[in-house]
C-alpha cells in the first residue's frame, strides 16, 4: 500500500502519523533554534528586545528560554505519542516518506512562526543582535530553514522514494530525544543555578538547602520561590531537592536554558 496525503486524511492510523511528523518537526526546529542560537552562538534570549520592566532582568531573560523549552518538550512528546499510536503503519510503503516530509514541513514551520511572529510583528527578538544588518539575518533564516524545509516536505510527499522505513523513524525519534536533553545543558563554566522552590516551602529549608551546596545567594524573587545561586560543585545541586527545591537548572533535572547567562539583554 502506498502513503498518500488523502490517505492520511481518511485513514486514523495514518493521521495520527502524519501529525507526529508535524509535531516532532516542530518541536525540533524549536530545540535546533534554542540549542543553536541560543546556547552555541548566543545570538539572543527569546525576549531580548522586550525592555520593559521587569524583563530588563537577565533572570527573567534566563527563566523565558527555559519555559520556551519546556513547551518544545510539550509539543514534541505529544509527537512521540501520536508516532506510537500510529506505530502499526510503520511498515506502509511511503509511510516513511510522510513522516519524514511532515517532520520537514514542521521544522520550517516553525521557523516560519517564529520570523513572522517573534521578529516583525511581536518584535521581541531578531536572530543576530550583534549584527547591524539585522533584516538580512532575518531573511536568511527565513529562507534556509523556514521555506527551504516547507519546499522540502512538499517534494518528498509527491516523491515515490523510500527513505528507510524503521531506520528513519528512528533517526527522526533519537533526533528529538537527543535534542531535548541537549537543550537543556547550560555552556561549560557557568556557575549560575536557578532554583524554583515548592508553594510554601520555610525560609530556614531553603536556606538549609543553600548552605548543603555551598552555594552564594545572587538574587531571589520578592515571593522567595525564585533564587539564583552561585555553585561551584554541580554535583552538590542534587541536594536542593531535599530541601524543597522543585526545579533546579545545571541538573540532571534542568528544562530548557535556565542556566545560561551569556546572551545579550
Amino acid at each position: 500500500m502506498t502513503v498518500r496525503q488523502s490517505d492520511a486524511r481518511m485513514i486514523p492510523e495514518l493521521r495520527s502519523l502524519g501529525w507526529a511528523g508535524y509535531l516532532l518537526g516542530f518541536g525540533l526546529g524549536g530545540f535546533f533554534d534554542g540549542i543553536l542560537l541560543h546556547q552555541i552562538l548566543q545570538w539572543h534570549h527569546l525576549l531580548s528586545l522586550v525592555t520593559r520592566p521587569p524583563f530588563q532582568d537577565i533572570r527573567v531573560q534566563i527563566l523565558a528560554d527555559g519555559l520556551f523549552h519546556l513547551l518544545m518538550y510539550v509539543i514534541a512528546f505529544i509527537g512521540l505519542w501520536k508516532l506510537w499510536k500510529a506505530r502499526h503503519q510503520f511498515g506502509a510503503v511511503g509511510g516513511d516518506r510522510l513522516l519524514l516530509a511532515n517532520a520537514a514541513t514542521g521544522f520550517g514551520a516553525w521557523h516560519i512562526l517564529d520570523g513572522v511572529l517573534s521578529h516583525w510583528l511581536l518584535g521581541i527578538h531578531r536572530v543576530r543582535l550583534d549584527s547591524d544588518k539585522l533584516l538580512f539575518w532575518d531573511l536568511l533564516w527565513f529562507v534556509v530553514f523556514g521555506v527551504a524545509f516547507v519546499v522540502l516536505g512538499w517534494w518528498l510527499r509527491r516523491s515515490d522514494a523510500s527513505f528507510g522505513g524503521r531506520g528513519g523513524v528512528a533517526a527522526l525519534v533519537l533526533a528529538v530525544l537527543a535534542g531535548g536533553p541537549v537543550a537543556a545543558l547550560p555552556p561549560p563554566g557557568v556557575d549560575t543555578v536557578m532554583v524554583f522552590y515548592k508553594p510554601g516551602t520555610r525560609p530556614a529549608t531553603v536556606f538549609a538547602g543553600i548552605e548543603a551546596v555551598d552555594g552564594r545567594i545572587l538574587w531571589s524573587s520578592p515571593a522567595g520561590d525564585v533564587w539564583a545561586l552561585d555553585v561551584k560543585d554541580k554535583e552538590k545541586t542534587a541536594l536542593l531537592y531535599r530541601h524543597g527545591a522543585w526545579m533546579v537548572s545545571n541538573s540532571a533535572l534542568a528544562v530548557g536554558c535556565l542556566a545560561w547567562t551569556s546572551a545579550r539583554s
